[in-house]
């Protein structure tokens, strides 16, 4: 199958598209492509792709990929034209994630992480497409003491025996799956390692400190951080890293892992602070300790990204928080708790 798309417009697949990152990357491709987006809403929502749903260019399909995927076998999907032109690109975001109820999703992880994964890169030796696999800073590891910044070329440090194994190791056994598939098929297999993000869709209550604070803040509520004084993180806002996504895709097949991140340090409390400035609010900050087994990870080196891909984080924190600020006033109704 050739390289370029036949028709006019590539087809892709979007796994995990109704979620958080997944479906501002829905919005970004159905510019140029037709999206086939699945999910199963296990911890995403529809909410999150209800203003793509009417595009031409755009399709949904309610799926859990932990089962096989006959995409030909699908009326809707006729307009697309797949047993001619195929699939020419593949996002595997599909994950689970909750922090606050983690342990509700973890065979679905487990599995999703594991069969899921196969499944889609059965799908791409399938169609000859690209894949590129959403991955995970967990895989350095937390962050070690005189260490604040981990390259591509940095060994994972996790332990695979803890409640979370079933994402950790899981993100890590399905990056050893890609580079089989890659190694055995010639497969063109894209790792994104993306770090901390955030911006508009985020779930709300459910250990994502941002949105909370957002929330609270204009409800005039305790900020409450789960951390210290001294608790950081690096904050991306989410079309940077759908950007370098979209980037990394078009790279070379000998091009294949690459840290998506920002690489500047930044104090919980002071993130904050600014969204009580932006808000004028009067809310408290009020300090808990972390969920069990979160630890605070490092920073990504993204040297390789602005070499490779010309990339870097463009949006300031104070204009990313100002977003979320103004979609929290416009959604806040519609939010569901």
């Amino acid at each position: 199958m050739p390289q370029q798309p036949i028709f006019e417009r590539r087809n892709v697949l979007v796994t995990g598209g109704a979620g958080f990152i997944g479906s501002h990357l829905c919005e970004r491709l159905v510019k140029e492509a037709h999206v086939i987006c699945v999910d199963n809403f296990i911890t995403s929502s529809v909410s999150n792709i209800e203003h793509l749903l009417q595009d031409p260019n755009f399709e949904f399909i309610n799926h859990d990929i932990i089962q096989p995927l006959d995409l030909e076998s699908l009326p809707e999907l006729e307009r697309f034209k797949l047993r001619f032109q195929g699939i020419q690109e593949i996002y595997h975001l599909a994950c689970p994630i909750s922090k606050r109820h983690f342990d509700d999703f973890k065979i679905a992880t487990v599995l999703t992480n594991s069969v899921g994964v196969k499944n889609m890169l059965d799908l791409a030796v399938k169609y000859h497409a690209k894949i590129q696999y959403a991955s995970s800073s967990v895989l350095y590891g937390p962050r070690q003491p005189g260490k604040m910044h981990y390259s591509e070329m940095d060994e994972c440090h996790i332990n695979h025996m803890t409640t979370r194994g079933a994402y950790d190791e899981g993100k890590r056994f399905s990056e050893a799956i890609l580079q089989t598939y890659a190694d055995v098929y010639g497969l063109d297999v894209k790792i994104a390692r993306i770090f901390r993000t955030y911006g508009p869709r985020m779930k709300i209550f459910d250990g994502n400190l941002i949105p909370d604070m957002v929330l609270s803040a204009l409800d005039n509520k305790d900020i409450i951080i789960a951390g210290d004084e001294e608790s950081r993180t690096s904050m991306a806002f989410v079309t940077d890293i759908v950007d370098g996504m979209v980037r990394l895709m078009s790279t070379p097949v000998d091009i294949t892992l690459l840290n998506l991140g920002s690489d500047q340090d930044v104090r919980l409390v002071a993130i904050a602070q600014k969204i009580l400035q932006l808000t004028g609010s009067v809310s408290r900050v009020r300090f808990e300790p972390p969920f069990m087994h979160l630890t605070e990870v490092g920073l990504p080196d993204i040297t390789r990204a602005r070499d490779i891909l010309g990339w870097f984080p463009l949006v300031r924190l104070d204009d990313g928080l100002q977003r979320m600020i103004d979609f929290s006033k416009s959604y806040k109704h519609l939010i569901s708790f």
